[in-house]
């Protein structure tokens, strides 16, 4: 997931997105502590995401 990308999206859909993010990240949390996860760059990949999403809201709420 691109920031171009985030940018061209509403308050309303980014906060969607970010929902779905924390979910998912909830999910990969629990398969790794049952040692089910076998690619765990994934958390990585998902935290960052969670991370943009909030500096896209961030700025559209400044303004």
């Amino acid at each position: 997931m691109k920031a171009s990308e985030l940018k061209d999206k509403s308050v309303e859909e980014l906060q969607q997105t970010q929902i779905e993010l924390l979910e998912e990240q909830f999910k990969l949390r629990m398969k790794s502590a049952s040692g089910q996860i076998s690619k765990t760059h994934e958390l990585g990949k998902v935290r960052r995401n969670i991370a943009r999403v909030k500096t896209i809201l961030r700025e559209k709420q400044g303004n």
